[in-house]
């Protein structure tokens, strides 16, 4: 949004004259913050005057409270669906988990339908609340999205297991194709990268806009949710890659071929939306999120030879193609043998054991990640920020992760170190919140 310039006299302590009190003394910003403070905040609200002492607060201002985005730059918050799921995936996110600091349902609800109005206004491009140009309030959105298209930003709610646990007598709610997982072979998780009663998942093509959504929600919830991890992600931008293809992964391979394609609305009906009958009648429309870590030991990995990255992936680094293939989108040989009968595509390389059976599918959402250096190693802490979507953990993710887990090859140079489950819920409708299905 982009504002008047205001003249100011003193940019540090704008001075607001004592009014009719009579006196010629004026008082600082700092100074009326502070006997807000003592005297209560609601003696500022709407600029209304205390004993004389406030006239007017509010600034005249040509702002109409948007930001300047094409209608390409904006994806609804609202619909049957929640945005960011089958939206084509955007340059960055910003995952935020939450933990409640209440046991109060109706704060639960109430958050809920804050967030939802704010969601609603940063997706459509508009700065959040009406209290951004009163010089004696902090301003109701933080403002660093000012000036910037809203960059196809989603916003995605979803409830964590502990979300069903005694606090809030939901426990009955909890669908049964949202288990707990299981700890697989070689985990190594770690809580710092783990849980949450709450997962958001903001995407968009810039980062700041992502970021400003995720900070903004954060002080909505002050009160009622504290974060209780957060994690950056990136892949190759749009810009860089104008034709959209496959993205590659830290270790230079293509990541997500195999996915389904998200503009096959029966297929995303069988794989990604629970559908009414599936189980618990609130998630119908909704889908099961899955949140991994995965640290690359990519000093390792660029020790290897080609030859041994393209074994243990299954398929060719430069285009992607299946080993013994020539298209990245050929189905894979999985019967197909060399000259000397081995296994073109070995029996533990990667594409093998996610092919599963061929029927067995998930939308993978995955992102890049690097975090600076691993003070305990002195090695470059980056990987994969890996997100899934699916119907039902249980015939999905958790099998086809066993396999992984069991015979990987690439075992030998990644780590899953976070992991975290979210149901999310379906899309909500104008006028409604989101999570109003459970609540």
């Amino acid at each position: 949004m982009k504002k008047k310039a205001h003249n100011r006299t003193n940019t540090t302590e704008h001075k607001i004259d004592a009014g009719s009190s009579g006196t010629h003394g004026k008082l600082s910003r700092r100074e009326l913050l502070k006997m807000a403070g003592v005297g209560g905040i609601g003696l500022l609200l709407g600029g209304t005057s205390v004993g004389g002492l406030l006239s007017a607060t509010s600034r005249e201002s040509s702002a109409t409270n948007s930001l300047p985005s094409s209608a390409e730059d904006k994806i609804s918050f609202y619909g049957t669906h929640q945005s960011g799921i089958t939206t084509p995936a955007q340059n960055f996110v910003c995952f935020g988990a939450f933990d409640f600091t209440t046991t109060s349902i109706e704060d639960v609800r109430k958050l809920f339908q804050a967030w939802t109005k704010a969601a609603a206004a940063m997706s459509a491009g508009q700065m959040i609340g009406d209290v951004n140009d009163n010089l004696n309030m902090p301003p109701s959105d933080t403002g660093e999205a000012v000036g910037l298209s809203t960059s196809r930003l989603t916003i995605t709610f979803g409830a964590g297991p502990a979300l069903f646990d005694n606090r809030f007598g939901l426990a009955s709610k909890r669908p049964a194709a949202f288990p707990d997982l299981p700890k697989f072979v070689a985990d190594d998780i770690q809580p710092q990268w783990s849980g949450g009663d709450l997962g958001v998942q903001v995407c968009a093509d810039d980062l700041q806009v992502a970021f400003h959504a995720l900070r903004n929600l954060t002080r909505i919830a002050r009160g009622t949710a504290v974060l209780r991890w957060t994690q950056d992600g990136f892949q190759r931008s749009s810009q860089a890659d104008p034709s959209g293809s496959t993205p590659r992964n830290l270790m230079g391979f293509k990541d997500g071929t195999g996915n389904p394609d998200t503009n096959d609305k029966q297929k995303m009906n069988e794989v990604v939306w629970v559908q009414p009958g599936n189980g618990a009648s609130w998630m119908d429309g909704g889908s099961y999120m899955v949140v991994r870590r995965i640290r690359m030991r990519i000093e390792v990995w660029d020790r290897s030879t080609l030859q041994d990255q393209e074994v243990t992936f299954g398929r060719y680094r430069t285009t992607g193609a299946p080993l013994g293939g020539k298209d990245e989108f050929e189905p894979l040989d999985l019967e197909k043998r060399d000259a000397a009968g081995e296994l073109v595509i070995p029996a533990t390389a990667h594409s093998r054991l996610a092919h599963m059976d061929g029927k067995v599918q998930i939308l993978r959402r995955a992102f890049s990640y690097s975090s600076g250096l691993d003070a305990k190693t002195g090695q470059i802490d980056a990987g994969l920020f890996f997100i899934c979507y699916q119907q039902d953990l249980r015939t999905q993710f958790i099998p086809m992760q066993k396999k992984l887990a069991a015979t990987d090859k690439l075992n030998e140079y990644i780590v899953h170190v976070g992991s975290a489950t979210f149901a999310c819920f379906p899309g909500a409708r104008e006028g409604g919140y989101i999570g109003e299905t459970l609540l």
